[in-house]
C-alpha cells in the first residue's frame, strides 16, 4: 500500500501553501499559541465531541477528547477537537431522531469545510452513533469512532437494576399498587451511577456494537463501561492510529462494503438489537452505497441465534458482557457466520478476534444453548404495513406473538395518556392499542411512544404485556408485544389511518403478518374521508425535515443526503 506523503495532505492546501491565506492560516494558528512544529507537516485530525452538560451518557467525552489528543500528538498529529450537536435522549424533546439528521449534516460539514486529513468520532447515546457515522461516511476521510460506553450496573434494594428495562418494569408495578414511592425515589436515586450509556442492550449499545461489527471501532471498543481504566486507553489508542490511518489514505469507502453490513446484521440478531437499528443501519448502508432492506434484518434473524443473555431479552447487563469478554468474545462464537475477510480499521475482522475467549457462558450463550434460536427481530407485512414494521419477539410474552382482537384507536399521544389513566376505559387483555400519527413526520421525528403503557386498569388485574401497534418507535431498552415502525406512517395517509375502535386486528409473527379485517376497498374508502391531525411547521428544521425525511422502511435520511456520491471540496482563497 503506497503511503501519503505531507504534500498529499489535505490540511497542506490551508497550512502548507506560500499565499497570503495560508499566511493567514498558520498566523491564526499561532496566535492560539501552537508554533509551527506544532502543525506543520502534520496530520490534522478533528475530534468530532458530542459533549455537553445535558448529555448525561457523554459526561466523561470532555475528558476523552483530551486522551485521544494525546495518542495523537504521540503518533505525530496534530489534534483538533470540533464540538458537535449532542443529543442527549434523556432531555430532547420531542425525540434525538428528530435530529439525527442534522447532526450527520453537520459533522459532514465541519469535516468538508475545516483543514482536516481525519477524524475520531466521539458518541453513543443513541443517535450520536449513527448520526456522527453517517456524516464521516459521506465525507470519506479516514475516521475512527470511539464508543461513549455503558454505565455501571444500578442497583435497588440488593437487585441488580437496568436503565429504561427496570423503570418500565418497576414503574408498572407503582401503577398497581405494589411499590411506594418512597421505593420509587431510591430506585430513581440508584439506577444511573455513573457516566455512560444504558446498560442494557438498548440502542445505544446495540449501535455501538454495529459500529464495531462494520469495522470502524478498534477491536474490543464498543463493550468498554464508560468509566473502566481501559476506556481512557483506548481514547488514546485512536488517537494514535488515526494518524496511521491518514498516512495509508484508508477511508470508510475502502473499508465498507456488502460484507460489512452483513456481519451487522448478524452481530443486531445475536445480541437481539434495538429496533432502532432498522432505521439507523439502512441509513448508514445507504451513505455507503450499499443496499440493506428489512427484509434483511429478517433473513438474518431466522437464522442466527441470539446468544447475548442481555436484557430486556436476557438476564444480564453490559458490564457483565464486557467481563465475559464483550463484542470480540460474541463475534468469536459466531465465526461461522460472519466474513472474516472483511475489511477493518485495523485489517480484517478475523485477525481482530484472533485471542477472544467467553469467559462466562451464560452471559454469552454456546450456539447450542441460546436464548433464542432464531428469531432477534421479525418483520411483519400486511395490509395495516405495505411497506413493513417490526416486533422483537424474545421481548415479548410468547402467548401474544399470534393474537387476534380488537382495535382500540388513539390519535395523539396526549389522547392515550389520558385515556390510559381511566379505570372506566373499555378496555380488555385481548385489545390490540393502535397509537397513530407519531411517525417521522407526524411525530415528528418519529418519538420512541410505540411502547405504548398498559392501562392501569389491567396493571391491577396482573396484566403486564399486550399487543400494542405504532408508527412510532421504542426504546431499545423497552419490551413487549409492541409492533413498531408501520410504514407508511398515518399522517401521510398510511393504512394505519383506516383503522376504527373495535376493528379486529390478526398478529400472526411465526407468518410474518399484521392484517386489519378489512378490504383494501373498505381501507380506500376510509381514507377519502380522512386527513391528519394539523402539523404545520412555517420555519427552521422541522420544516426542513418534514418535506425532505423518508419513511421508517427507508432509513428515515433526507432524501438530499441519500447516497455515496461526494460533494467537491470547498475552494481555499
Amino acid at each position: 500500500m503506497s503511503r501519503k506523503k505531507i504534500e498529499d495532505l489535505r490540511s497542506q492546501r490551508w497550512f502548507g501553501a506560500t499565499d497570503l491565506r495560508s499566511f493567514g492560516h498558520r498566523s491564526r494558528a499561532m496566535q492560539m499559541g501552537y508554533g509551527r512544529e506544532d502543525f506543520m507537516g502534520k496530520p490534522v485530525v478533528a475530534i468530532i465531541n458530542t459533549w455537553s452538560d445535558l448529555n448525561t451518557c457523554h459526561s466523561h467525552l470532555r475528558t476523552r477528547a483530551e486522551e485521544v489528543k494525546r495518542g495523537v500528538w504521540q503518533a505525530g498529529g496534530f489534534p483538533v477537537e470540533l464540538p458537535a450537536l449532542s443529543l442527549s435522549e434523556q432531555f430532547v424533546k420531542p425525540t434525538t431522531m428528530l435530529y439525527r439528521n442534522l447532526l450527520a449534516l453537520e459533522t459532514e460539514e465541519l469535516l468538508r469545510s475545516h483543514p482536516i486529513d481525519g477524524a475520531v468520532l466521539l458518541g453513543g447515546c443513541d443517535k450520536t452513533t449513527p448520526a456522527t457515522i453517517m456524516g464521516g461516511l459521506s465525507m470519506d476521510l479516514p475516521m475512527i469512532y470511539l464508543p461513549a460506553g455503558p454505565m455501571m450496573r444500578g442497583h435497588f434494594g440488593g437487585k441488580i437494576l437496568g436503565s429504561g428495562s427496570d423503570v418500565w418494569k418497576y414503574w408498572a408495578e407503582k401503577e398497581a399498587g405494589n411499590i411506594t414511592t418512597a421505593q420509587w425515589n431510591d430506585m430513581e436515586a440508584g439506577i444511573a451511577r455513573s457516566a455512560g450509556t444504558c446498560m442494557t442492550m438498548g440502542t445505544a449499545a446495540t449501535m455501538m456494537a454495529i459500529a464495531e461489527s462494520l469495522g470502524l471501532c478498534l477491536p474490543g471498543a464498543s463493550s468498554i463501561p464508560a468509566v473502566d481504566a481501559a476506556h481512557p486507553r483506548m481514547a488514546t489508542a485512536c488517537g494514535r492510529h488515526i494518524v496511521e490511518m491518514i498516512w495509508q489514505d484508508l477511508r470508510p469507502s475502502t473499508i465498507l462494503d456488502r460484507k460489512s453490513f452483513e456481519n451487522a446484521l448478524i452481530v443486531h440478531n445475536a445480541v437481539a438489537g434495538s429496533t432502532n437499528a432498522m432505521i439507523h443501519l439502512v441509513a448508514m448502508a445507504g451513505r455507503a452505497g450499499v443496499k440493506v432492506t428489512l427484509q434483511d434484518f429478517d433473513d438474518f434473524a431466522q437464522k442466527v441465534p441470539v446468544i447475548a443473555n442481555i436484557r430486556p431479552s436476557g438476564d444480564w447487563l453490559m458490564e457483565d458482557f464486557h467481563i465475559a469478554g464483550g463484542i470480540r468474545a460474541l463475534m468469536s462464537r459466531l465465526k461461522d457466520f460472519l466474513h472474516l475477510d472483511a475489511k477493518t480499521v485495523t485489517g480484517t475482522l478475523g485477525e481482530g478476534l484472533e485471542g477472544a475467549e467467553v469467559y462466562n457462558d451464560d452471559v454469552i450463550r454456546p450456539l447450542d444453548k441460546p436464548i433464542a434460536a432464531s428469531g432477534g427481530t421479525a418483520i411483519l407485512y400486511g395490509n395495516i404495513a405495505p411497506d413493513g414494521c417490526v416486533i422483537k419477539p424474545p421481548a415479548a410474552e410468547a402467548r401474544l406473538l399470534t393474537h387476534t382482537g380488537p382495535a382500540i384507536v388513539f390519535d395523539t399521544y396526549d389522547e392515550m395518556s389520558a385515556a390510559i389513566n381511566d379505570e372506566d376505559l373499555d378496555v380488555t387483555p385481548d385489545h390490540v392499542m393502535v397509537l397513530r400519527n407519531a411517525g417521522p413526520i407526524g411525530g415528528p421525528g418519529m418519538p420512541e411512544w410505540g411502547m405504548l403503557p398498559i392501562p392501569k386498569k389491567l396493571l391491577k388485574q396482573g396484566v403486564r404485556d399486550m399487543v400494542r401497534i405504532s408508527d412510532a418507535r421504542m426504546s431499545g431498552t423497552s419490551y413487549g408485544a409492541c409492533i413498531l415502525h408501520v410504514s407508511p406512517e398515518a399522517h401521510i395517509g398510511g393504512p394505519l389511518a383506516a383503522i376504527r375502535n373495535g376493528d379486529m386486528i390478526t398478529l400472526d409473527v411465526p407468518n410474518r403478518s399484521i392484517n386489519v379485517a378489512l378490504t383494501d376497498a373498505q381501507i380506500t374508502e376510509r381514507l377519502k374521508s380522512w386527513s391528519p391531525p394539523p402539523r404545520d411547521f412555517p420555519r427552521g428544521y422541522n420544516w426542513l425535515f418534514a418535506r425532505h425525511v423518508r419513511q421508517a422502511h427507508e432509513g428515515c435520511d433526507f432524501d438530499f443526503l441519500e447516497g455515496s456520491k461526494g460533494i467537491p471540496e470547498p475552494e481555499i482563497h
